[in-house]
């Protein structure tokens, strides 16, 4: 997939290289995985789950969910 100013894009509409750096907030900044189907980034240290609004990662401890396994 490629986006109106022909770089590639990833899952959930993100630059790929922008995923490959992003981490978790959090005070460990643990690397994030993504969840597509959910819309999500997720931590995977501490199983909060980061939404991802219109190609938005939205990286606020506020804004986040913790997973339930």
């Amino acid at each position: 997939m490629t986006s109106a100013n022909g770089s590639a894009s990833g899952p959930l509409g993100l630059d790929p290289q922008l995923l490959s750096i992003l981490a978790c907030p959090d005070t460990h900044h643990s690397p994030l995985t993504v969840d597509e189907e959910a819309s999500e980034l997720l931590c995977t240290t501490c199983d909060r789950a980061f939404p991802v609004r219109d190609g938005i990662p939205v990286l606020l401890l506020d804004e986040a969910r913790h997973r339930t396994s």
